[in-house]
This record gives C-alpha cells, sequence and structure tokens, in this order.
C-alpha cells in the first residue's frame, strides 16, 4: 500500500499566526492535522507560491510525495518529477569603471544608473523562479546586482545578507522570529567570487593600455587562460580559487535540493562556467559575459543542464524558461489545492 504525505506550510495573515499542517491521503481520502514547526520537512521537492501573492492569506505551499513502496502511478510521477535544482549565474551590472572601459579587477566600483537598470531588468526575467539563498562576491557592484534583482522577485522575500566573520557577528545578525525568517533569502559573501585581479593594470584604460602594450598581449592578458597581467592573476588563478568555492559551497546546495543564485563577476563566472560546461582552455577565449543577463542552469542527477547559451543572447531562452517554469507550478499548485479541498 502506498501513502502519499504531502507538508503544507499555509500561513495566515489573520490573529492565528503562521501554522503547519501535516496532510495524508489514504484510499482516496485526505485527512489534514496541525503539526509542530519543529517538524520541519527535510525532503527536497517544493512549490513557491505562483498564484497568490505574498501578502495573501496563502503564501506558500510545499507538496511533498512520500512512498512507502513502489508504485507505477503515472499521475504522480508527472506531478512530482525527479528532484532538480535551479542555478542562476548573473554578471553585476555595468559598473562605473565599465562606462569609462577601465581595468576594473578588486577595485571596488559601484554602479551606473545603467546598471542599476540591468539588475533590474535581471530581476524581473528571474522573478518565478525558486531562489533559495544567493552568492555574492565581496565587491559592491555583485552585491548592488544582487539587492536590486532580488526586489522584483514575486515572492518578495527579503534579502539578508549574512555576517558570520566572528562569532560576535554571528549573534549580532542572528534573526530570532521564525517567521521572519521564513520571509527571508540568505545572502553569502565569498571573495573567491571576486574578479581576477588585474595587477598593475587596474585603473588604466583598456584601449590606451592596448596602444601602450600592443593589442595582441593585452588580447593575451585578458583573455587567455594562462597568462598574468603584471602582478595579477590569470584566468586559471581565478578559476582555481572560483571553482574550488562552488564545488566546496554551492554544489552541496544544488544536490540537497536548493535554488541558487550567483551573482559575481565576468572572470569568476568564465571559470565557473569552463567547469559546468566543460570548456577547454581555448574555448573560453573566445566566452563573452554581458553584464546583468541571467544564465539559468538545471542540477538534476549530479548534471548541469544549460538553460540558455552564455555565448550570445539569452533573453528569449530565459523567457521562455521561465514562462514554462511558472506554468508548471501553477499546474501542480493547483492539483495540490484540488485535493485539499476535497
Amino acid at each position: 500500500m502506498v501513502a502519499a504525505v504531502y507538508h503544507q506550510a499555509i500561513c495566515f495573515t489573520a490573529n492565528k499566526g503562521a501554522r503547519d499542517f501535516l496532510v495524508t491521503s489514504s484510499s482516496g481520502s485526505l485527512k489534514m492535522k496541525p503539526v509542530f514547526r519543529k517538524e520541519r520537512c527535510s525532503l527536497r521537492q517544493y512549490v513557491n507560491c505562483v498564484k497568490y501573492p505574498s501578502e495573501s492569506s496563502l503564501c506558500a505551499i510545499k507538496p511533498i510525495f512520500s512512498s512507502l513502496s513502489s508504485t507505477n502511478d503515472s499521475r504522480r510521477t508527472a506531478l512530482f518529477p525527479a528532484a532538480e535544482s535551479y542555478l542562476i549565474l548573473i554578471r553585476h551590472g555595468e559598473s562605473m569603471w565599465n562606462e569609462k572601459n577601465l581595468f576594473t579587477g578588486c577595485v571596488d566600483v559601484p554602479l551606473t544608473s545603467k546598471g542599476v537598470e540591468e539588475a533590474i531588468e535581471a530581476g524581473k526575467r528571474i522573478r518565478h523562479l525558486p531562489i533559495d539563498v544567493v552568492y555574492i562576491s565581496a565587491l559592491i557592484r555583485s552585491q548592488m546586482t544582487a539587492m536590486l534583482a532580488l526586489t522584483e522577485h514575486h515572492c518578495k522575500k527579503v534579502p539578508i545578507i549574512v555576517h558570520d566573520e566572528t562569532e560576535q557577528a554571528k549573534v549580532w545578525s542572528q534573526i530570532y522570529s521564525e517567521g521572519t525568517e521564513m520571509q527571508s533569502v540568505p545572502v553569502i559573501k565569498a571573495w573567491q567570487l571576486n574578479e581576477r585581479m588585474y595587477g598593475e593594470l587596474q585603473g588604466f584604460n583598456k584601449l590606451e593600455t592596448a596602444e601602450r602594450c600592443g593589442q595582441e598581449q593585452v588580447y593575451k592578458w585578458r583573455r587567455s587562460y594562462d597568462a598574468r597581467p603584471p602582478n595579477g592573476e590569470s584566468l586559471e588563478m581565478c578559476l582555481r580559487r572560483a571553482v574550488t568555492y562552488f564545488k566546496e559551497q554551492i554544489e552541496p546546495q544544488l544536490s540537497s535540493g536548493k535554488n541558487v543564485m550567483v551573482v559575481a563577476h565576468a572572470n569568476s563566472l568564465r571559470s565557473i562556467l569552463m567547469y559546468l560546461d566543460k570548456l577547454t582552455a581555448e574555448e573560453v577565449i573566445h566566452l563573452e559575459l554581458s553584464t546583468g543577463v541571467p544564465m539559468l542552469y538545471i542540477y538534476r542527477e549530479n548534471q548541469f543542464i544549460r538553460r540558455g547559451s552564455p555565448l550570445a543572447s539569452m533573453e528569449n531562452g530565459v523567457y521562455a524558461y521561465t514562462e514554462n517554469l511558472a506554468t508548471y507550478k501553477q499546474n501542480l499548485l493547483d492539483e495540490v489545492l484540488d485535493e485539499v479541498s476535497l
């Protein structure tokens, strides 16, 4: 006998406060009973609410299927596909030194007004994609882009930067309200995701540097895999720190079912894309990333599936997949609500 178990996180805005319910299905009948908040689900699958706005009385539903024996129920298979997670990669919006065509590297430069617009537009493109945790670099242009993009997300959760530099920082920034924490998105800052350090080129105009040092030399510094600018990092060195961090910190989140957004820089993202798409040192030379354009990957069974090309404009692919995902989640949500109302 197979029992289908759904864990519903139903939030009431009335005076009753937020409560959880356990819904079980057996022999075609449904039973609902309240449970304590401590009984959190550890399973992966969930659906963010797309039918109701965050201020609605019903703001989140988390359907979970638990099988006690094997089954060929095609309807259940269609309703609950194989566990997968979503990885969103975004290069920060245009910075003030991008605008001036200067080598920026690890100099901490903010966004231009155009960069702000790009970040907001990126947020609109991914507004229906589920996001559980966000990773940013230690540089302000990455942080501004992430925060601005998240203001457009349909769930309206509050992005909160995690401060764990010291024990005191952890204590002082701790959230004690579980309800507030549930309406928050953790934002993790990592210097390993910083732009590659351009050494003695930082602050110089790129065209003027090409005239002084030669176009071929500057192109080699900027695009090759192992060439280092004077006292700077090569892409290989940048890859070593960025991909190591990705494997050790971000990939385990995806494996556990979390949906992740990473907002970083041209070369730290080029490094990560080399790993995700298994690019060679020759192929990465031609890899260009536009500012403020989301790149979507599906993580399933330890494999990354690209949904949109990083080599060209991905607008159609991102929009198309966002729309399909929203439709899928809407249909799934409707089916769960229909069963609960029986």
